[in-house]
């Protein structure tokens, strides 16, 4: 009774602030709407990164996949601070000179209104079949081992996650739909507060539990019976071999860090270029404290309740449950029910602005006012809701983990969509149909190695990860050869580098002068958190 109370206060408290913080903002508007006014401070930019980022399917999924494979898995959360880095100091500039809403905007004004159409179908197909059932699934997992559901309800456990994701769903959507941006990054900054508290209580009260209440003995417990677990070089049979980290999973993080459609529009809301890059060069800093709440626990979870769980899956909620007092099952709870509603509905708010302005204004009706693109959005990501609810409750009993599949699965969209991309910025040459035929080809290929050809080329096995880059190399190469066999001269758009016409470097449009200190610092830690850790 008392979990069920702090967690509806709680949750409470953090609705009526972002309602009174934002109640007199104009949702009508495109901007005000889609970008919150471009209004939001540094911090807040980087609290709503790192919670639309961070939610269940990283705590359940991360967390899962180090009680099975050990401290590789970190290298998610660890290599994001480098794409973070290209971020703040190559892609935004370039997104922000051209004033770009969406990323097919950025790629429309590269190439043309075809493409931008194509991108923003991709980028919510991807949504829709493989992020917010994800989140909403693993999300129900963790409040059904919190709360235990099944019990108090008096149902199944495959009846009491139906319940959950449809609970999750609605509240998540109710936010995103009808509080714009500027609601959804204050809850984040709010929830963010709580996750990062209560995400360190839970490997701290682990390791209490592993020394009997010593935390110290906790740590020589662990570090003596887990040790080869704690090393975050992946040898060439793991799941994350150690050279990945230069090839696919260094790009799946650019892509999703650099031009992700629910990550990038946290920093268009930014007031500044320079806020925008003070918010983004911060949670690349937060990136390297991940490990500690990500990965730790599952190893925690590993010497505390033995390796015989069902699935890598239930190794973080059944920690949770351990270890965890009852009286802070409700704050607990509600931090990662936050954490849940960041995720999900950030994407449902992008795909609301993917579909109003690169779709329904762009294709359906050409003259729409700027409520009526709002309207559109809105009744789209409803929609949206409904299917990735209807989708969740299928996904279950993933091999290699939760987040493994998920990130298999976003290798379809991601390459094809970075590689574009990074082609429009790099080799303006490259016609609008190589672009074309890079998006669509990129996907066929993939997925014909993955599921047709069982992930193996002329005969040899190769990781799905080292394919990704082979994929972008080889979609690159095409584009790079028929720019050069048939180039494109369109005038370099603003979105490439530099001002747009007539732009004076007002405040509003100054980098950040410590961006490049900030990233050498950040860069130096990464290195050093390998390093130090590969001793164990």
């Amino acid at each position: 009774m008392i979990a069920a109370i702090t967690f509806f206060l709680f949750t409470f408290m953090v609705a009526f602030v972002s309602w009174r913080y934002t109640r007199t903002e104009d949702q009508g508007s495109a901007s005000g709407y889609f970008l919150a006014g471009k209004s939001l401070p540094w911090f807040v930019v980087t609290g709503s990164l790192m919670l639309t980022n961070l939610s269940t399917e990283q705590l359940v999924g991360l967390n899962g996949g180090a009680y099975l494979f050990g401290a590789v898995v970190m290298a998610w959360e660890v290599v994001a601070a480098a794409a973070l880095i290209l971020m703040a100091l190559y892609f935004l500039p370039r997104y922000w000179a051209g004033s770009i809403s969406t990323i097919p905007q950025f790629l429309e004004s590269r190439f043309d209104s075809n493409t931008r159409r194509f991108a923003s179908f991709i980028f919510l197909m991807s949504l829709v079949v493989n992020f917010l059932p994800f989140v909403l699934y693993s999300g129900s997992i963790a409040l059904n081992g919190l709360f235990d559901l099944p019990s108090y309800l008096g149902v199944s456990p495959e009846a009491s996650i139906q319940i959950m994701v449809w609970f999750i769903g609605i509240v998540g959507a109710a936010y995103a739909i009808f509080g714009g941006l500027k609601a959804v990054a204050v809850s984040d900054s709010i929830n963010g507060v709580g996750l990062f508290v209560g995400g360190l209580m839970i490997p701290f009260l682990g390791l209490m539990a592993l020394g009997d209440g010593n935390f110290m003995a906790g740590c020589s417990r662990l570090l003596e019976f887990q040790r080869p677990q704690l090393n975050p070089v992946g040898a060439s049979d793991s799941p994350i071999p150690l050279g990945t980290l230069f090839t696919g999973l260094l790009l799946v993080n650019i892509f999703y860090w650099c031009t992700n459609q629910a990550i990038v529009q946290r920093v268009f809301g930014a007031k500044s270029l320079a806020e925008a890059q003070k918010g983004v060069l911060g949670a690349a800093f937060l990136k390297l404290l991940g490990p500690l709440y990500l990965v730790l626990p599952g190893i925690i979870a590993l010497e505390l309740l033995g390796p015989e769980l069902a699935t890598g899956d239930l190794a973080y909620p059944m920690l949770v449950q351990a270890v965890l007092p009852a009286y802070l099952v409700g704050f607990f709870a509600a931090v990662i029910f936050g954490a849940i509603m960041s995720s999900f509905n950030s994407a449902l708010h992008s795909s609301a602005t993917l579909f109003g302005l690169d779709i329904f204004k762009a294709i359906f009706k050409k003259d729409a006012t700027e409520r009526q693109t709002v309207v559109a959005g809105k009744v789209f990501a409803t929609g949206l809701a409904l299917a990735a609810i209807m989708v969740a409750p299928y996904i279950a009993n993933a091999p290699d983990g939760l987040y493994d599949l998920m990130k298999r699965i976003n290798a379809i969209f991601n390459i094809p969509i970075l590689s574009i991309i990074v082609m429009a910025i790099a080799w303006p040459r490259t016609p609008a149909w190589a672009a074309k035929t890079a998006l669509f080809a990129g996907m066929i290929i993939y997925l014909t190695f993955a599921y047709g050809m069982n992930q193996t080329l002329f005969g040899w096995s190769i990781h799905w990860l080292h394919f990704a880059g082979l994929n972008f190399l080889f979609l690159c190469s095409f584009m790079f050869w028929a720019g050069f066999k048939y180039p494109s001269h369109p005038e370099i758009p603003p979105v490439l580098g530099g001002k747009t016409k007539g732009e004076t470097d007002s405040e509003q449009n100054v980098g950040w002068s410590k961006a490049i200190t900030a990233s050498v610092i950040i860069m130096i830690l990464v290195v050093g958190l390998y390093v130090s850790m590969s001793f164990f």
